[in-house]
């Protein structure tokens, strides 16, 4: 097995096994609160949770977030996560596909497109890996070898920081995001961790050709927390409890970024744990709510827990509609029924 693919192994088992939650830092959507409506004058059983994304047809504003792949255990929980996704209709990320660089023998660990074969699925790389031997032609590569419909460049700065021998130089990513985003047609996604995008990077990362942002802000996993847990070396399981509560939370990233732009397709993920919170984040202005942790949970126990969080999820979104009078997402997002107290 391969560093990397330690390294993933590692991920996969200390963020189902061990407690690497923001404790203190939350989301900020618990500062929100929808107004009831006591009369919605709409049939619960007539409400539509269709929306588009990229223009494709999503079932539920839902995005199955990006979370592993490079070993066996990944490939188990990959192949669950896309029968789901595409019996509900949702979208799905898969976990860094750096790996499969390195190692294409791992491919079939990422490899969901037989199995959902409608979905609208997202590749993935960190971004810092543009400045370590890796160009258009790998970004590419997974692009291709996963058939994604696009492509997810995540910013871990922090996480990178706290790892053992992490990718640390970060000069001169944002010329070259631009030009992966000028030299293919495939969509690029930027995406946080866990830590936040502000209105500022959105702003430059958008004018560098960025077609869409995911700002993954706090109150979800701290991978901070998770190097820490990971590290040999005093130092860094220090430095990760020191930083373990950074960030910006996710409802700040939310209206930062809609602040500087109303028209970017916008994911707000970063402890969202239900349909309530996925409800408020889209209110907010996102266009889907990606969910990790909860799926990741789900999926290490079988298909049956999958499906089970996805109707309620899919049960807490309808409710959300049904009691402040909307009967689709687009009504939600215009009807101002998000209150902060």
């Amino acid at each position: 097995m391969s560093n990397t693919q330690m390294r993933k192994a590692d991920h996969l088992r200390i963020c189902l096994e061990e407690d690497v939650q923001f404790q203190h830092l939350t989301n900020g959507l618990e500062r929100y609160r929808f107004v009831h409506c006591c009369l919605p004058e709409i049939a619960r059983s007539e409400i539509n949770l269709e929306t588009k994304f990229f223009d494709r047809q999503l079932r539920a504003p839902i995005l199955i977030s990006s979370m592993t792949g490079g070993t066996e255990q990944a490939k188990t929980i990959n192949l669950r996560l896309a029968q789901v996704a595409q019996k509900y209709g949702l979208a799905m990320g898969v976990g860094s596909q750096r790996v499969l660089i390195e190692k294409p023998e791992v491919a079939a660990t990422f490899a969901v497109r037989e199995t959902a074969p409608d979905i609208l699925l997202f590749a993935n790389l960190g971004a810092v890996q543009l400045n370590y031997d890796y160009g258009i032609k790998e970004c590419l590569q997974i692009v291709e070898s996963l058939e994604a419909d696009a492509l997810i460049i995540h910013l871990n700065p922090l996480q990178e920081s706290i790892q053992a021998k992490g990718d640390t130089n970060f000069k001169g990513l944002l010329e070259k995001i631009s030009n992966l985003c000028s030299s293919t047609s495939i969509p690029v996604i930027a995406k946080e961790v866990g830590n936040g995008i502000s209105g500022k990077m959105a702003e430059k990362l958008i004018n560098a050709g960025i077609k869409a942002i995911d700002v993954a802000g706090t109150g979800g996993t701290s991978w901070a927390k998770v190097e820490s847990q990971r590290a040999t070396e005093p130092l860094r399981r220090q430095l990760g409890e020191t930083f373990a509560e950074w960030g910006l939370p996710t409802a700040q990233c939310i209206l930062e970024v809609r602040e500087f732009n109303q028209e970017i397709p916008l994911i707000a993920s970063g402890g969202l744990r239900n349909g309530l919170e996925a409800a408020k984040a889209i209110a907010l202005g996102a266009d889907l709510a990606g969910i990790a942790q909860p799926f990741l949970k789900a999926a290490a126990e079988s298909v049956f827990a999958l499906e089970e969080f996805v109707e309620l999820l899919i049960a807490e979104i309808t409710t959300v509609l049904f009691c402040t009078g909307n009967a689709t997402i687009a009504q939600l997002k215009q009807s101002e029924s998000l209150n902060k107290f």
